[in-house]
C-alpha cells in the first residue's frame, strides 16, 4: 500500500468519526422539541422485571428517579428485584460501587404486585413479552390507574405503537420508547412517535434520554421502526449469500473483518433464535394475506429453531457453544441443513469473496436506510447512522451505513444494486430516494443539511 492510500484510509476515517460526533448531536434535534416543553418527570413505573424491565429500571435509578416497578406475581417480582440488585452487586465486586450508595440507590426502588401503587406516577415505560395482545390489556390497566397527564411507554421492537395508543383513552400521552438490551448500558434509544402523540410527550421523552445519559433517535411508527426494520433487510441479504454458497462462519468473518464485533448469525444465537423465528412468522403470515409478491424466503434458521437450538441459551444455534461458553464453534450438522436447503431448491453453490460478501450486507442495508428516510420513519440519515452507530455495532470510524455510502458514492450503490437485482429484481428494488439523489448528483449529507 502506498503512502497517498494509508493517508486517503486515514483521512476517510477521520471523516467517518467526526460525522459520528456530529449526528450524534444533531439526532435530538427535532421539531417537537422546539414547539413544546418536556413535562416534569420525577417518578417513574417499570411494568416488567425480566433482562429488558431490570436494566430500564437500573438506568432510571442511576438518573437519580424513584421507580417502582410491577410484575404480576410475587415469584415474577422477587426474580425481577435479583435482576436490578445483581447489577449493583456487580459494580460493587469491580470496585465501582459502595454497598452504602447501592442502599441509597434502592431506596428510591420499590417492587410491586398492584397496579394501584402506580396511580402517583409522571410516566410509565412498559417491558412486558412482545406480543400486542398482552401489552394492549397492561394498557388498558395504565389506563385505568394513571394519572391525567401521565406519560405511557411502550418499550416495544416492532409492534404498532398507534394500536396500543388506540386501547387507551389518551392516544396523545402514548409513546415509544424502545431501549436496547443491556439497557442499563446500551446507549441506543429509539423514541417512536405515533400519530396521535402530544409534542410536549416527545419532548419529554428526549428530556428523559438525555437525563439516562442515552443517546436518542427519533422514529416513525412502521415494523421495526428505524433499526429493526433495516436489520430484517441485511440480514435478509445475508441469508440469501448463505444460501447461494457461502457458510454462515464466512458471511461472519466478512462482517467481523469490516469492523463489526460480530457477524449476523452471531447476533441471532446472542439474542435468541426464537425471537426472529416469530417475527418471522408473524411477518410471513401477514405478507401472505396481502397478496403482496412473493419474496424469497431462505428457512436455515426455521430449520436450526425447529431443532430448539435458540443459541448460546440453549448451548446451539448457528454455533456450538459446549459447557456453556460464549464463544461459538462451527458446527458440521448446522452446514448439513445449509446443504440440504441448497438441494431442496436447486441451488448450485457458489464461492464469495468477504468483499463480495460486504457489498451486498451493505447495499441491501443502505437501500432500506434509502426508503426508510423517504418514508419520513427517520427524519434524516443522520438519524440511521446514529441508530446503527449506537445501537447495532457499526463501526464508528465508517460512520454509519449512510455516510458510509456516500463515501463509497451513491453512483456505486446504485450500480451494485442494479447488479444484483438482475438475480432478484423484487429484493434488490433500488429506493426511489437514492435513484433520484444519484440523477441529480446528490449525496445523502445533502438531505442531513436540508433538514
Amino acid at each position: 500500500m502506498s503512502i497517498d492510500t494509508e493517508a486517503s484510509v486515514d483521512s476517510s476515517q477521520q471523516e467517518g468519526l467526526a460525522h459520528a460526533l456530529f449526528a450524534e448531536r444533531e439526532a435530538a434535534n427535532i421539531p417537537e422539541a422546539s414547539a413544546a416543553a418536556p413535562r416534569p418527570i420525577a417518578a417513574i413505573a417499570v411494568i416488567g422485571g425480566g433482562t429488558m424491565g431490570a436494566g430500564i429500571t437500573v438506568s432510571a435509578l442511576d438518573a437519580g428517579l424513584h421507580v417502582t416497578m410491577i410484575e404480576r406475581d410475587q415469584d415474577s417480582l422477587a426474580r425481577g428485584q435479583k435482576n436490578v440488585e445483581k447489577v449493583y452487586d456487580g459494580l460493587i465486586a469491580k470496585g465501582r460501587m459502595t454497598p452504602e450508595a447501592k442502599a441509597a440507590t434502592l431506596a428510591r426502588y420499590t417492587p410491586s404486585t398492584s397496579y394501584d401503587d402506580i396511580a402517583h406516577v409522571d410516566l410509565v415505560i412498559e417491558a412486558v413479552f412482545e406480543d400486542i395482545e398482552v401489552k394492549k390489556a397492561v394498557f388498558k390497566e395504565l389506563n385505568r390507574v394513571c394519572k391525567p397527564g401521565a406519560v405511557l411507554a411502550t418499550n416495544t421492537s416492532y409492534l404498532d405503537i398507534d394500536a396500543i395508543a388506540a386501547v387507551t383513552g389518551r392516544p396523545q400521552d402514548v409513546i415509544g420508547l424502545h431501549f436496547f438490551s443491556p439497557a442499563n448500558i446500551m446507549k441506543l434509544l429509539e423514541i417512536v412517535v405515533p400519530a396521535k402523540v402530544n409534542a410536549d410527550v416527545v419532548a419529554t421523552a428526549f428530556a428523559l434520554a438525555k437525563r439516562m445519559k442515552k443517546i436518542p433517535v427519533r422514529a416513525g411508527v412502521c415494523d421495526g421502526f428505524i433499526g429493526n426494520r433495516i436489520l430484517a433487510v441485511y440480514k435478509q441479504a445475508a441469508d440469501y449469500i448463505m444460501e447461494d454458497g457461502a457458510s454462515p462462519y464466512e458471511i461472519d468473518e466478512a462482517v467481523r473483518g469490516f469492523g463489526y464485533p460480530m457477524g449476523p448469525f452471531q447476533v441471532t444465537d446472542l439474542a435468541g433464535g426464537d425471537i426472529g423465528w416469530a417475527t418471522r412468522k408473524r411477518r410471513r403470515a401477514a405478507l401472505l394475506a396481502s397478496g403482496a409478491p412473493k419474496a424469497r424466503y431462505v428457512e436455515v434458521a426455521d430449520r436450526i429453531c425447529e431443532r430448539g437450538w435458540f443459541g448460546q441459551k440453549t448451548g446451539r444455534g448457528f454455533y456450538l457453544y459446549p459447557q456453556g461458553s460464549r464463544v461459538g464453534q462451527p458446527d458440521p450438522e448446522v452446514l448439513a441443513i445449509v446443504d440440504a436447503e441448497r438441494a431442496k431448491k436447486g441451488v448450485t453453490p457458489r464461492p464469495f469473496t468477504p468483499e463480495e460478501i460486504m457489498r451486498r450486507y451493505m447495499a441491501a442495508m443502505i437501500n432500506e436506510g434509502a426508503k426508510v428516510v423517504q418514508e419520513g420513519i427517520a427524519l434524516r440519515p443522520l438519524d440511521v447512522d446514529v441508530t446503527f452507530l449506537s445501537g447495532y455495532g457499526f463501526p464508528r470510524h465508517r460512520g454509519g451505513p449512510m455516510k458510509y455510502a456516500d463515501m463509497v458514492g451513491l453512483p456505486q450503490v446504485l450500480a451494485d444494486l442494479r447488479e444484483f437485482a438482475q438475480e432478484d429484481p423484487l429484493f434488490w428494488k433500488p429506493a426511489p430516494l437514492l435513484e433520484k439523489l444519484v440523477a441529480e448528483g446528490r449525496n445523502f449529507d445533502s438531505l442531513n443539511k436540508a433538514a
